[in-house]
């Protein structure tokens, strides 16, 4: 099993930047991904990543201003948010997975690991 516990969170301003951390320990899912889930809304994927290959995965069809990366031999996934705005709002977490043919932005269900979540609150 694998255990994931986010960081980073925080009350900012619209235009701020944030950086989020997922740590993981225990065994090893090739797709880490950040999911986030605003008051009232399903939660949505941000940003994913094949572990291995270090192959990103984001919705080109949506604002893309978050970038995910690796540090593979800490075991630490990031999210960096540029120019946030009060829509980010939310609870974000960091999800873990098994590839299949990609790994999934579509569906929480790909994901069967999730940390506890951490706030990011923006305010203009």
């Amino acid at each position: 099993q694998i255990h994931l516990m986010e960081s980073g969170g925080g009350s900012v301003q619209e235009g701020d930047s944030l950086r989020l951390s997922c740590a993981a320990s225990g065994e090893r899912y090739s797709c880490m991904a950040w999911f986030r889930q605003a008051p009232g809304k399903e939660r949505e994927a941000v940003a994913a990543m094949d572990i291995l290959s270090g192959r990103l995965y984001y919705d080109y069809s949506k604002d893309v201003r978050f970038t995910i990366s690796q540090d593979n031999p800490n075991r630490m996934v990031y999210l960096q948010m540029n120019s946030l705005k009060e829509e980010d709002t939310g609870m974000y977490f960091c999800a873990a997975g098994k590839y299949n043919r990609g790994c999934s932005l579509e569906s929480t269900d790909a994901y069967p690991y999730w940390g506890q979540g951490t706030q990011v609150t923006v305010t203009s």
